[in-house]
């Protein structure tokens, strides 16, 4: 513990320094800091699905650095500093595991999360759905808030149900292609159709945003080893047939 108290008042001192003596860090401001911020937590969330532990540690000290940067410029306005950062979040901790700090029971996780929804309601929270920021991407804001709405027993029963919704709206959505409904007719459509395959993925134990995240990367690994068999031939990819193009494809997926 001695250890890491030392390393944390280390980075303190650090930014400090900086804070007084760097032009750079001396005129950022939250504001400044923050799309560089959300570059880190994409950074870090890359060396995450890539399992790179060496670049995890990497990532989460820049994101560690911009904690502490926030706080360093929230003290010299005295709206906040680290203390009152990590004060709060501890008393935040204590509070929504009473399973840890009260008597309350739980049998699982998913006691523990209905409990944090339930008592966030109780600290003045308007809405379940509160804690969403509105900037999250679609996707991952839709797993977000059936996920909150869930912890508070919004939730089909069975997977099977959920299931059934989607083929519901699949057939919808398939009506109104054969109908040849409007395109914003067709947009609302596929957007409740996405809705509730985020939602059955939520029941199966799949995190839509990451499952499509890694299929976003296997279809750029195999395209571009399509790019570059053809490159060898050499051929330009609009001169392939399907079929050619199909069989690199497959070359690809065997490699992987």
């Amino acid at each position: 513990m001695k250890e890491k108290l030392e390393a944390f008042e280390r980075l303190l001192s650090i930014m400090d320094e900086l804070r007084e003596g760097c032009p750079w860090d001396r005129v950022q401001t939250l504001e400044s800091l923050r799309h560089l911020t959300i570059e880190e937590t994409y950074e870090l969330s890359d060396a995450i699905l890539n399992n790179d532990p060496d670049n995890i540690k990497k990532e989460l000290g820049d994101l560690m650095l911009h904690l502490v940067f926030y706080a360093k410029i929230g003290s010299e306005t005295g709206a906040f500093n680290i203390k009152d950062v990590l004060d709060s979040i501890s008393e935040k901790l204590i509070v929504r595991h009473p399973h840890i700090y009260s008597d309350v029971k739980v049998t699982d996780h998913i006691d523990v999360k209905n409990n944090w929804e339930k008592i966030k309601l109780k600290e003045g929270n308007r809405s379940v759905l509160e804690g969403v920021p509105i900037s999250l991407p679609a996707l991952l804001k839709a797993y977000r808030m059936q996920e909150k709405a869930g912890g508070v027993g919004f939730e089909w029963k069975t997977k099977g149900d959920v299931w059934k919704k989607v083929e519901e709206e699949m057939m919808e959505l398939q009506h109104e292609v054969n109908q040849q409904a409007p395109a914003e007719r067709l947009e609302d459509e596929f957007g409740d159709l996405l809705f509730a395959l985020v939602n059955y993925a939520r029941y199966i134990g799949v995190n839509p945003e990451d499952a499509l995240e890694r299929t976003n990367r296997k279809f750029r690994s195999r395209f571009s080893y399509i790019e570059g068999s053809a490159a060898k031939i050499p051929k330009q990819l609009a001169e392939m047939t399907l079929d050619e193009m199909d069989a690199l494809w497959n070359e690809a997926k065997k490699n992987e």
